[in-house]
């Protein structure tokens, strides 16, 4: 499986909103949910490419599908 590459803070949370989640609350992390399923998006740019695939895989979607929402 392709690498996710570092992305910004504010990209991933638009591609999140476009997949379901919303935001919960924010702080020096952003924790959003789809009403199964929490996630927290560190705000700091970019989100290296190992975090940001743990927040892709924890949301259950593949880097691609993830990708076509950025």
């Amino acid at each position: 499986m392709p690498k996710l590459h570092g992305v910004n803070h504010q990209r991933a949370v638009r591609a999140l909103e476009k997949s379901g989640f919303r935001i919960v609350r924010q702080g020096k992390h952003i924790v959003m949910s789809d009403g199964i399923r929490i996630l927290t998006i560190p705000q700091h740019n970019p989100i290296n490419a190992i975090t940001m695939g743990g927040i892709v895989r924890d949301a259950n979607l593949t880097n691609e599908e993830f990708r076509r929402f950025l």
